[in-house]
């Protein structure tokens, strides 16, 4: 593939289509389940109970301090998997690439997803490309759709108690941040970087609580929209401790001088989980352990005689915190 750059006949279903997935897509993703002459593809999952998910990306700039959309894709869609008790295993891929769009980048990004998904055990069995002419996209956009086997028992807000104890596996707001710095809007500079990663780890381990009762990413809406679902879903209130919260203090401190709150900040590589105060300590031990949950920290917990979220600040005050309205970063993820 002779091509620097992405043309509208690289989405026509001729050559240079056929060119593109054999000597970008298949190079990289190349596994015995994906053949790309077949209209469907059938897995060995071998399992009576499935998790499905699926999610698109369309983050801006494409590569970012941490990471890329191709890592992105794959973390996000597998990270959904994780924390709804799955075993991921399978990934299809849509991508959607702007005519016009640099192939080198495009390979960059490709080798990066392949490389992501080989450390956590993932194949990519089934895809499709497709160009938008020059104008109608942002570069690239991906489409990813996962399959998993369950791995532990079924969680739900449902499951949720009053006094159930609230644990974050690690600081937040870091991709959020991450990815804004790399816009350079606003000229500042700071050693911040994505926290976007496999989750994986961390949810086995939690797997081996009885009173482990629910667990998200905190992506899109951050550490407060998680905790609003729960509210809202159980109708009791969360009460959270700012002085527990973990974050970074370069994040905290471009969320002080321009104006975010680090609590509605998409973090990619993050769990919240919700587990019976008995089990809360020896969760936070496990993850501590764990060079992904080094920096966990229980922050609060879950009280039927409040009726919204409230987080207890530092200086013995509270704050009431609202369902995210305005996007404050879009196209984070």
């Amino acid at each position: 593939m002779q091509d620097t750059h992405i043309s509208l006949a690289h989405g026509n279903g001729g050559r240079y289509m056929r060119e593109l997935i054999e000597e970008l897509f298949v190079r990289y993703l190349a596994n015995d389940a994906l053949d790309v002459q077949a209209d469907a593809v059938a897995l060995d999952l071998s399992s009576n109970e499935l998790l499905f998910t699926t999610d698109g990306f369309t983050v801006q700039p494409l590569e970012f301090p941490g990471g890329n959309i191709g890592s992105l894709a794959v973390h996000g869609t597998c990270n959904d998997l994780s924390v709804a008790g799955a075993i991921p295993k399978f990934l299809s891929l849509n991508a959607f690439i702007e005519e016009g769009f640099e192939i080198a980048t495009l390979e960059r990004i490709i080798k990066t997803l392949a490389e992501t998904a080989k450390e956590i055990d993932v194949r990519v069995v089934a895809g499709d490309t497709k160009v938008l002419r020059r104008g109608e996209g942002g570069g690239l956009y991906l489409a990813t759709t996962g399959i998993g086997v369950r791995n532990g028992h079924v969680l739900s807000m449902n499951n949720i108690k009053h006094g159930d104890v609230i644990v974050v596996s690690g600081p937040v707001g870091d991709h959020g941040i991450a990815v804004m710095m790399a816009r350079e809007e606003f000229g500042l500079q700071a050693d911040i970087y994505s926290d976007a990663a496999s989750v994986l780890n961390l949810t086995r381990a939690a797997h081996q609580f009885p009173g482990l009762r629910f667990m998200r990413d905190p992506t899109r809406g951050g550490l407060a929209t998680v905790c609003t679902e729960i509210q809202r879903a159980t109708e009791m209130g969360v009460h959270l401790y700012q002085s527990k919260l973990p974050v970074r203090d370069a994040v905290q401190s471009v969320c002080d001088m321009l104006g975010y709150d680090p609590m509605y900040l998409a973090c990619e590589g993050r769990v919240v989980a919700v587990v019976d105060q008995a089990d809360a300590d020896e969760l936070l031990k496990q993850w501590r352990q764990l060079e992904e949950g080094e920096e966990a920290a229980i922050i609060g917990f879950v009280d039927i005689n409040r009726p919204y979220v409230v987080m207890e600040t530092e200086i013995g005050g509270e704050r009431i915190i609202e369902e995210l309205e305005d996007d404050p970063l879009p196209r984070i993820c």
